[in-house]
């Protein structure tokens, strides 16, 4: 398990200031100013297309083996749950007419 970067396991604020509560007296001094943000530059067609390929290239597709191995796994699953829920169906029905049966 990872250390914690806060001493007593606590986020109490930034640690790097020193976790001071923020009291009305100093809220004043901690006061952030945003400057304006860049005007985008546009990208041309061509220039997107090129960056698609690129980041297309990145892609790491899986083996032939690597998808056979992970649609079995999807099947089996797949029957697992089927049989689980079909013997659960089964199992509410015969009670449901149990309970039913009472009555009559």
């Amino acid at each position: 398990m990872a250390k914690s970067r806060f001493t007593g396991g606590r986020r109490t604020g930034n640690p790097a200031a020193g976790a001071r509560p923020q009291t009305a007296g100093n809220a004043a001094a901690t006061t952030v100013t945003v400057d304006d943000a860049a005007p985008k530059k546009r990208t041309s067609p061509a220039q997107f297309f090129s960056q698609v390929r690129a980041e297309g290239r990145k892609i790491v597709w899986p083996s032939r083996k690597e998808t056979w191995i992970t649609s079995v796994m999807v099947f089996i699953m797949v029957a697992i749950a089927a049989a689980f829920f079909w013997i659960v169906d089964w199992v509410l029905g015969y009670l449901s007419t149990l309970v039913l049966a009472i009555g009559q």
